[in-house]
């Protein structure tokens, strides 16, 4: 009975499955079970996009500005993983810069909102009509008596006083002008001017929408604003488009916040829903904790009549009536989304609020041509490098040079399969690690070789050289493997995304190159040593 050999079943092992994951890179319709297993590429190799992101903590205590940075990385990074970007690498850069690098991506826009986006959810009560105008019409005569501080609202008032100088000249064009655009006040300044009466909200006209935009982020335009209460613009219906958008008066104070809810899925409403904004649209169903709930109850009993704004980063997204008290926690945010667009608020809302605001540096788009001949230039980097070893190996060592390439061509094979099969990522570090492997790999048997030339020429049979050699060289391997093993772990540890990737690479590497060395290649060795009449070794 042949004895059991446990070297036999580990090369078995290792063949199987280098060939398993190696497979799907060769060949087409295999199962979907078995085909999700590819080899991932990096931002270099199949384009992508990378973006250098600031955050900015000035309005933290330093407590809380120190840890900024590492909260945001880890809240983008679970935003990244649920929109399902394969293998992103998100790295901080000095203190207070974070750099993103997402692989594959071809949503560009989508990407980037859903990253910068602070995703600071707030519910609201909606000032009534008459509140409404009081706080505008405050608004305007402060601004209209610190005109010169706003340069554009300036320019718009001088160029409406012209307009209408000309329109005096004439009353009944003045006459038509004035039913033609109705205004929330009869005494109006430039401010007012801006806001129309639309058929249920105030509006501002698309002309105007960038103008206001940049008046509600002003910081001089925040102190005019009565205290108590807020004015924000509400999502346009249709991104991109160009429509008028409403505008509201807030109660500045806060009922709900983002950490009361527990969760936010994505829904559809049915096509025959007497909801005009959820049938047959996608719409977010919130849901609150137990704690939220019971502010939510309270909250819709102490205001039933009234509106209930729900509003994502300084925007309204939208403003139900209230119409009876609601219990259970329970709400929903309709508009007029797309499937992505309500993917990617649900994924915000889910992985919270950014500790703090972040706005983008710079962001690069790098093209999959690129990525293209990278892996041309890496591959053919790849192959002239393991030609010039295999040509080497075999003129120096013969057949035993031979039964090296043989071992070389596993081993290459086996560094792809383990990063496919957990699902690493190849980049050009990465094949830069390959290459430095197929060097290092045959060191390993160069060392071997030698010392068994030793112990032939003492006058040993190739069997005895064999074991002799092995035994000499393998403390040598073991040793100097280790020490760079231990390199790569140190490089991965501390590198950023391309340093890893080397670090990885060559790892995978050493790990299949001493498994070569050692006990394919001595298998392969004794195999054919295995027959009598083999009286020499041609090394």
């Amino acid at each position: 009975m042949k004895k059991f050999s446990w070297r036999g079943l580990s090369i078995t092992i290792f063949i199987v499955v280098t060939a398993f994951f190696l497979a799907p890179l060769a060949i087409p319709n295999l199962p979907s079970w078995w085909a999700k297993h590819k080899l991932k590429l990096g931002l270099d190799l199949q384009g992508g996009m990378q973006i250098l992101l600031e955050v900015d903590s000035s309005g933290l205590s330093a407590e809380d500005a120190r840890n900024a940075v590492e909260q945001n990385t880890k809240i983008i990074r679970e935003r990244i993983d649920r929109f399902g970007v394969a293998e992103p690498s998100i790295q901080k850069l000095g203190e207070s810069r974070i750099m993103v690098q997402l692989p594959g991506v071809r949503d560009y826009e989508a990407a980037e909102n859903l990253i910068k986006k602070t995703a600071m959810l707030e519910f609201k009560v909606v000032a009534q009509p008459t509140e409404a105008q009081q706080v505008l019409e405050k608004i305007d005569s402060s601004i209209t008596a610190n005109l010169v501080k706003f340069p554009a609202l300036a320019a718009i008032d001088k160029m409406d006083k012209e307009i209408l100088g000309t329109l005096e000249e004439d009353a009944e064009a003045a006459e038509d002008a004035e039913e033609e655009e109705p205004l929330i006040s009869d005494t109006k300044g430039v401010f007012a001017s801006l806001i129309r009466q639309g058929e249920y909200d105030l509006q501002v006209q698309y002309e105007d929408v960038e103008l206001m935009q940049d008046l509600l982020a002003d910081s001089l335009f925040q102190t005019l604003v009565p205290a108590g209460w807020q004015v924000s613009l509400e999502r346009p219906e249709t991104r991109g488009s160009r429509e008028d958008r409403k505008i509201h008066v807030l109660s500045s104070a806060v009922e709900l916040s983002g950490s009361d809810l527990a969760k936010a899925k994505v829904e559809y409403g049915s096509a025959t829903s007497s909801d005009p904004r959820i049938a047959n649209k996608p719409y977010i169903s919130i849901e609150m904790k137990r704690e939220g709930a019971r502010k939510f109850e309270r909250v819709t009993a102490d205001n039933v009549g009234k509106r209930l704004a729900i509003v994502l980063d300084s925007e309204v997204y939208s403003a139900p009536n209230i119409q009876e008290r609601i219990a259970g926690g329970r709400a929903q945010i309709t508009g007029s989304f797309t499937t992505s667009e309500a993917t990617e608020l649900s994924i915000v809302l889910n992985t919270g609020n950014l500790i703090a605001p972040i706005k983008p540096v710079s962001t690069s788009i790098i093209g999959a041509s690129l990525g293209i001949d990278s892996i041309k230039s890496g591959t053919k980097a790849g192959l002239i490098g393991l030609a010039l070893v295999m040509i080497f190996v075999v003129i120096y060592y013969k057949l035993s040079g031979l039964f090296t390439d043989l071992t070389l061509i596993f081993n290459i094979g086996f560094i792809i399969a383990m990063l496919t099969a957990f699902g690493g990522t190849l980049t050009l570090p990465g094949i830069a690690g390959i290459i430095l492997t197929i060097g290092m790999a045959v060191d390993a048997n160069v060392l071997i070789f030698e010392r068994i030339r030793e112990e032939l020429d003492t006058g040993k049979t190739p069997r005895s050289a064999l074991d002799s050699g092995y035994a000499r060289a393998a403390i040598t391997i073991w040793d100097s493997n280790l020490t760079t093993l231990i390199a790569a772990a140190v490089l991965f540890q501390f590198g950023t995304g391309p340093v890893r990737g080397f670090a990885v690479t060559l790892a995978i590497g050493i790990i299949g190159s001493m498994f070569c060395a050692l006990v394919f290649m001595r298998s392969i060795f004794e195999a054919y040593l295995s027959s009598p009449d083999k009286k020499t070794i041609s090394i």
